[in-house]
């Protein structure tokens, strides 16, 4: 298996328009050969500090945007060759749209599964 975990930061006045689009998105990844999954999160939650954890206390909730909101894709497919062509027909395909929601260019880190 072969993944990618892609951290967004949008801007807060694009939620709705970027949500619209990851479901477009998660659709056309979906219906490529050799995607296994796609899934998108947005941040909703933080943890207090580490003790918490520790504890077992629940996450806090964010309740506002301060500049930014935080999303992140995570995709698994076949392998690194699958990616390269999926991933170059995405670009294609949605880039601009992309390009208008975010405030940054996106984190980008790929792998191999090791478990």
């Amino acid at each position: 298996m072969f993944n990618e975990i892609c951290i967004y930061e949008a801007k807060p006045t694009k939620l709705d328009e970027i949500e619209e689009l990851m479901k477009e998105v998660a659709e056309f990844y979906l219906e490529q050969e050799g995607v296994i999954d796609v899934h998108y999160i947005k941040r909703t939650h933080r943890q207090k500090d580490f003790n918490a954890v520790k504890d077992g206390e629940l996450p806090v909730r964010l309740t506002r945007n301060v500049g930014k909101v935080t999303y992140v894709l995570y995709w698994v497919l076949e392998n690194e060759e699958v990616h390269a062509r999926v991933g170059k027909l995405g670009i294609e395909k949605f880039y601009k749209r992309w390009n208008r929601c975010l405030t940054t260019m996106p984190k980008i880190i790929l792998g191999e599964n090791i478990v």
